[in-house]
């Protein structure tokens, strides 16, 4: 049974999502032993509890980037992470974390990576991009995490329909419902069950 921690920084809708699935069944060898949120009083947090999770704070503020790298290094050290999972984490990661985890850390991204991703965009300035630029198709990418902005191997991927009448918010949420919150769960069993092979910027589904 791997060892799951969660890094949010914010409400914790993905983290509800992996929540929900854990307690359907659906991670398989895999169990979410740590929330990690970025901020104080974010609901993630409140989600963490309702849901019986160990959950603490390691602040990014009043924290230099090195001394934030490290002190999150100790938080996933203590909890023995095998797989790092950020939902909705707005931190940068630094070298430490990524050099300790390597092929260890997936994230969700609200795009077809590589298109909208990379640094500046997050949140609903990806669905703002993707309304502006007219494309037909958006969807969710579960990746690895390197030191590149949205630039590890990609490992699923759903479309979802731009519709029309969307806004940025209308979109936001549907890319959550149809993609983010089935692909991510999806992905943390492939990776608990051993079922996923990463071949330089490539990944294979056993």
């Amino acid at each position: 049974m791997l060892n799951i921690a969660v890094l949010v920084s914010g409400g914790g809708t993905n983290l509800q999502a992996l929540l929900d699935a854990q307690a359907r069944g659906e991670i398989k060898n895999g169990k979410i032993v740590q929330v990690i949120a970025s901020r104080e009083g974010v609901y993630a947090l409140e989600r963490a509890k309702k849901a019986g999770v160990p959950a603490k704070v390691v602040a990014r503020k009043g924290r230099t980037p090195e001394q934030f790298d490290q002190a999150l290094t100790e938080a996933l050290d203590a909890c023995k992470a095998d797989l790092v999972v950020l939902a909705g984490f707005l931190s940068i990661l630094g070298k430490r974390v990524l050099s300790r985890y390597s092929n260890k850390i997936l994230n969700i991204h609200p795009s077809l990576i590589p298109s909208f991703c990379g640094d500046g965009f997050y949140g609903l300035k990806v669905h703002e991009a993707v309304l502006e630029k007219g494309v037909k198709v958006t969807g969710a990418t579960v990746h690895f995490v390197n030191e590149v902005t949205d630039g590890g191997a990609i490992l699923l991927q759903q479309p979802v329909a731009v519709l029309e009448s969307d806004t940025p918010e209308t979109l936001q949420r549907r890319v959550m419902e149809e993609a983010e919150w089935k692909l991510l769960p999806k992905a943390v069993s492939l990776f608990c069950e051993g079922r996923v092979e990463i071949d330089g910027n490539h990944t294979r589904i056993r």
